[in-house]
């Protein structure tokens, strides 16, 4: 089950959480242009109703190209320090809960180990992300407001203070990222297993890139998976860090509840959800091929689990 226990020492969880941090800050922040249509789509949806394609021409007139980049900073700073502790994170608690396991429990026990790791370490991963998230969505709402990361962060302090500036957001990126990277994790887990039995390819043997081929193409179907599932959560992140009295003065759960009645259920978990998908399955299938790849230069291999009644 993935090899002698002994390899998976704090050098192999460095190097995973540098894979994961590298794979998502580029994938991050290649997604910014179509990240900042998106939400420009769920804070106004009146204004940009003409699809994707359409609303990307509709910012590009009124704003320049310019505006497709705004958000860069926070995004990639942000993303990077999220997928250090996502990536890595997940890669340290599946490990040790399948050494504490042992090799047959933890097979019958897999799904569960992916979605407690997964949950565990996005966890932590939010509290680092949260103040970055909230710094983006607010350039991308009002470009206006700063000129970047350096310089909006400390007006955000002054405006709002740490909490309500940063963490207003801190509940609802809970509930979008959360069950997102538990789907991402454990489908992905599950779409690897399946190619890896219908193509009769032992993970154990197989070329460092056929490895990647397969986490391209199951990242891809986790990504679909893990947009959909979060959707809701993601269009509430959007509107509460659009402004300090989004969804009423009260506490952050009565803003959230406000803002979901006045939206719909139905918009929460349509409106932009189909560029979503897009770009999370794209992200996705990049993020997990991108962490192969950077393992791989490191020397590293990711763990994986193994079926006790068949030799590895």
């Amino acid at each position: 089950m993935g090899g002698d226990f002994a390899k998976y020492d704090a050098a192999h969880y460095t190097k995973g959480a540098l894979a994961g941090g590298i794979c998502c800050s580029i994938t991050h922040a290649a997604m910014c242009p179509l990240d900042v249509v998106k939400t420009r789509m769920q804070l106004d949806p009146i204004k940009y109703n003409m699809g994707m394609a359409g609303s990307f021409r509709k910012v590009v007139a009124e704003e320049g190209a310019g505006a497709l980049a705004t958000g860069l900073g926070p995004t990639a700073v942000g993303y990077f320090v999220q997928g250090w502790f996502k990536f890595g994170g997940v890669e340290f608690f599946k490990i040790n809960f399948a050494q504490n396991f042992g090799e047959e429990k933890a097979w019958e026990y897999r799904t569960a180990i992916y979605l407690l790791s997964a949950a565990m370490a996005e966890f932590i991963a939010d509290i680092f992300l949260c103040p970055l998230e909230a710094t983006r969505i607010r350039l991308v709402s009002n470009p206006t407001y700063a000129t970047g990361l350096i310089s909006a962060f400390p007006k955000i302090i002054k405006d709002d203070g740490v909490l309500k500036g940063f963490y207003s957001g801190f509940g609802p990126i809970l509930l979008k990222q959360v069950p997102y990277t538990m789907a991402k994790f454990a489908v992905q887990g599950k779409a690897a297993e399946y190619i890896y039995g219908a193509a009769s390819i032992n993970v154990d043997t197989a070329s460092d890139a056929t490895k990647t081929t397969v986490s391209l193409a199951s990242g891809c179907v986790a990504g679909v998976a893990a947009a959909i599932i979060s959707h809701p959560a993601d269009t509430l992140l959007s509107m509460i860090n659009k402004s300090p009295t989004a969804g009423g003065t009260g506490g952050i759960f009565s803003r959230l509840g406000n803002l979901a009645k006045e939206t719909g259920m139905k918009k929460l978990c349509l409106t932009g959800l189909g560029p979503r998908c897009v770009m999370i399955g794209a992200l996705t299938a990049g993020q997990f091929g991108i962490f192969d790849i950077v393992m791989n230069a490191t020397g590293a291999s990711k763990f994986h689990f193994h079926d006790p009644t068949k030799k590895h």
